[in-house]
């Protein structure tokens, strides 16, 4: 005669099962896009005779507004109305990709990116800021454009405020498709990022 397991029993075997992690991974089987949209730095390097002690900058991944934390590109449909182009998806998070093109962008004028992520000498400056526009605009129909704003913040090793500035820059599309507006949007990103770097390059420290 067979006894049922008791439930001491039943339950042991449940945390188990639970400790080997999912069965199915959910969402894993969805169809992957059809192609990824991302930046590059199109910066060329400065050539200049060798600083005898180049300045350090720690590049910090820029804050997103709320309309970017996503790999979705945004589209400004009317003053307070957004949408998010069809078919277009981003290989990482817009704010992380613009931080590459930034330190790549300020590596080409000479001077040296501290990553943040490891063990490193403290920076003599370190930037920060905040990513609030990276998208579409389609408000005038006839005159879409990307637009890229990026506020920055420059502080010292020992946090006091060296300088503070807004750049902007902008872009025309010549159609709506996510390749399109991806080069626009990598253009209008290189754009910022070069005067940023002159912006670095040049501060007291």
């Amino acid at each position: 005669m067979r006894t049922r397991p008791t439930a001491p029993f039943l339950l042991a075997a449940l945390v188990l099962l639970a400790s080997c992690g999912p069965l199915v991974q959910i969402g894993g089987n969805d169809t992957p896009p059809a192609s990824l949209l991302t930046l590059r730095a199109t910066a060329t390097p400065v050539i200049a005779a060798p600083a005898a002690k180049p300045a350090t900058v720690m590049v910090v991944v820029p804050a997103a507004a709320g309309a970017l934390q996503t790999l979705r590109v945004p589209v400004a449909v009317g003053d307070v109305e957004l949408q998010y182009l069809v078919g277009a998806t981003w290989s990482e998070q817009p704010n992380r990709l613009f931080r590459r093109v930034l330190a790549d962008t300020i590596v080409a004028r000479g001077l040296i990116v501290i990553d943040p992520r490891g063990p490193s000498p403290r920076a003599d400056m370190t930037l920060s800021g905040t990513l609030t526009e990276f998208g579409l605009d389609v408000r005038t129909p006839d005159n879409p454009h990307v637009n890229v704003r990026y506020d920055a913040v420059l502080n010292s090793t020992n946090g006091t405020l060296i300088a503070a500035r807004r750049f902007d820059a902008s872009a025309p599309v010549a159609g709506k498709s996510p390749a399109v507006v991806g080069a626009a949007l990598n253009d209008a990103a290189n754009r910022v990022a070069g005067e940023v770097a002159d912006w670095v390059a040049t501060a007291k420290k």
